[in-house]
């Protein structure tokens, strides 16, 4: 069908109302900007949300289908998301902060990239960000955190399943501490305390976890931002030169192809869905896409290896049903780049005591894939009551080759849809394995019976459109403003140049307040 305008000309389009989206509509909106907000998925509010892990899986990516390949090829349905919320609705709310090392990596030692800004640039956003959502957690007890406010909120309460496993760490002579964690442990700014059912990855439908439809959505909408769904958005429009964008070009929920145009775009989709709407952009100038003047849009994703250590305290109950789906407690003794030794490199960080329901990815029964029949349903028996699980994350190296690239599959509006190819590192490969080497030990010291480790796996997000100083090694600034196009902005963990050992959506979060109060100040100047 013809293009046709959506609603006339606002101040801002934003392309995704995740948490970065929702973040920049409530800064701008609530300075007097008109802003646009599009999404490809549904408009969720709190009462669809639903404690189940089959319709858990709504809440992730929903669109047209993302192709993964490469050694270690990445999780893209698992750790995407759909509808108002983005992935930041299914997240589990684990939120540290990344240390001073993982901001200059590069030239402390001679691998990876550097940031162009560091940790100290990002702390007071990390402090004002966690009292704006409600962070719970004791910072004295994490004695690797770096400075910073003290949580607003105490730690959550903890049972039995992480008390078990730090016994291991506390025998080996390491620290545990409680996790910082985005859930309310008291009630706070009008939203009620977790109930502790561990059913986070579905989405909180009383508000414990911050998510946007808790946090920064309902200050956007007050604030008089308007938020379109089922609305696909394909590429942006070129203006009257290369180095400007008049819009975006998006297909509607009915099929009908529009345009919406701004005086600034912000793409704020997903690490994945960013890089494919900017090569999928190739009108006027933009040859090779838009913003890739350097060809590094797509290039550096990164994601996390998972190595998963579990076993047995039979002589206890472990209460793996209670609690949350992130961790309890946690443990950064060896996030030193090289504390791990024997050819790795990279940092590690040790969540403990998820949640675990009896099915699904996280699932009791998925601990152990490989049984079946009777000796399942044994496992199982014993599992529920007695088995205790904890997450070794470990930190990939930024990798040019590891890329966002456009598939052959046909899209909405002529589009192609988008590849991820990813490969760890070798020195990534032995964090994992060597992760999962030491997890075995620490169980062991805390006398857990019969422990075993599981596949390599991958979690979360970052790189494809990385800051820098210099356009010719990244594709944006550190306030995420295009090297190439001067009214475009690119928000998300996509803009990250290395990925440290930690979640991504606190230091998510910080990146984007300090981005969108920049474009707000330099759009006032």
């Amino acid at each position: 069908m013809a293009s046709q305008q959506a609603s006339g000309r606002t101040d801002a389009v934003i392309v995704g109302a995740g948490a970065a989206g929702n973040l920049f509509a409530a800064v701008l909106a609530e300075a007097g900007k008109s802003v646009l907000v599009l999404d490809p998925g549904p408009d969720w509010t709190a009462s669809d949300l639903y404690s189940s892990s089959i319709w858990s899986r709504r809440l992730r990516w929903g669109g047209p289908a993302i192709e993964s390949t490469g050694a270690h090829a990445f999780g893209a349905g698992f750790n995407t998301g759909w509808g108002t919320g983005g992935a930041a609705l299914h997240h589990y709310g684990t939120w540290p902060r990344l240390m001073p090392s993982d901001f200059t990596m590069k030239s402390d030692f001679g691998k990876g990239l550097d940031w162009p800004i560091g940790y100290d640039d990002l702390r007071p956003y990390y402090d004002r960000v966690q009292d704006d959502v409600g962070v719970s957690g004791d910072a004295a007890a994490e004695i690797w955190r770096p400075a910073g406010a003290p949580y607003p909120l105490p730690p959550l309460v903890q049972f039995a399943q992480a008390r078990l496993l730090a016994k291991g760490f506390h025998a080996l002579g390491m620290k545990t501490a409680p996790s910082p964690m985005a859930i309310l442990s008291q009630d706070y700014k009008g939203r009620p305390a977790c109930l502790y059912d561990g059913w986070c990855d579905a989405g909180c439908p009383i508000g414990a976890l911050a998510n946007p439809l808790v946090t920064y959505h309902p200050r956007a909408i007050a604030a008089g931002a308007r938020f379109v769904h089922g609305a696909h958005v394909t590429r942006l429009l070129p203006g009257k030169t290369a180095r400007l964008a008049s819009g975006v070009e998006y297909v509607d929920s009915t099929g009908t192809t529009r345009t919406a145009l701004a005086d600034m775009v912000i793409l704020a989709a997903s690490t994945i869905s960013n890089p494919a709407i900017l090569l999928n952009s190739t009108g006027g100038d933009w040859h090779g896409g838009a913003g890739n003047s350097s060809g590094l849009v797509g290039r550096y994703f990164m994601t996390h290896s998972i190595a998963s250590v579990y076993g047995f305290f039979d002589d206890e109950e472990t209460e793996n049903y209670l609690g949350v789906t992130g961790a309890q407690a946690t443990n950064m003794d060896h996030y030193g780049k090289q504390s791990l030794g024997g050819g790795a490199f990279g940092s590690l960080q040790w969540q403990l005591a998820p949640t675990m329901k009896p099915n699904d990815l996280l699932g009791v029964a998925m601990a152990r894939a490989d049984m079946f029949g009777a000796d399942l349903t044994a496992f199982m028996a014993r599992a529920v009551h007695h088995l205790a699980v904890m997450f070794g994350f470990g930190e990939g190296l930024p990798v040019l080759e590891n890329r966002v690239e456009l598939a052959d599959r046909s899209g909405p509006g002529g589009t192609r849809t988008p590849r991820v190819v990813h490969s760890f590192a070798p020195e990534s490969v032995k964090v994992s394995e060597m992760a999962a080497q030491l997890g075995l030990k620490i169980i062991t010291a805390g006398g857990a019976a019969a422990p075993w480790s599981g596949p390599m796996a991958t979690a979360h997000m970052m790189g494809g459109t990385i800051m820098g100083t210099d356009p010719r090694t990244s594709v944006t600034d550190s306030f995420g403003y295009s090297h190439d196009i001067g009214n475009l902005v690119i928000a998300g963990p996509g803009l990250f140049p290395t990925a440290g050992a930690m979640n991504p959506n606190f230091t998510n979060h910080a990146v984007t307040l300090r981005s969108a109060e920049h474009a707000l100040a330099r759009w006032l100047s």
